[in-house]
């Protein structure tokens, strides 16, 4: 189980309040997409993936970043029962989709990113740092079913 500070939940709540999802997770996913070539194995469905301006102008790619984002959601709403909050969508992507665990890790990192870049000099060390831990813990959850 996850200790969380009330620094941390309050953070956490008010960088989702402010999110734009549109935004942000599409130009998260399309980063990971870029910057770590080799995830881009399991959108092959997703059409015209075959440089970096293909990626962002992919609106498949556009919107499964939208979903990824949307689907931290589930975590923000279920802080105090995470692991469970994550249980099935594990199973989905270690059994059907097979989807390399640490590619979540390299998607959490495009994440504070692009969080990073939209909220400047209030992206501070501590405000990091929470945000961090909470995509760690997510990350950490959706691989549970590989271990």
């Amino acid at each position: 189980m996850v200790e969380w500070t009330d620094f941390e939940r309050a953070t956490i709540q008010d960088i989702f309040s402010k999110m734009e999802y549109e935004v942000v997770g599409p130009a998260s996913l399309a980063r990971c997409l870029v910057v770590y070539p080799w995830t881009q194995r399991y959108f092959g469905n997703f059409g015209n993936l075959y440089n970096a301006a293909a990626i962002m102008g992919n609106p498949l790619v556009a919107k499964h970043g939208t979903t990824i984002l949307h689907g931290l959601d589930r975590g923000l709403k279920n802080m105090d029962n995470i692991k469970e909050t994550y249980a099935e969508l594990s199973v989905l992507h270690s059994e059907k989709l097979h989807v390399d665990p640490d590619n979540f890790r390299l998607l959490s990192d495009c994440f504070t990113i692009v969080v990073a870049s939209r909220l400047g000099n209030a992206f501070t060390g501590e405000i990091q740092a929470a945000f961090q831990k909470f995509l760690t813990v997510v990350v950490a959850c959706m691989g549970k079913q590989y271990h």
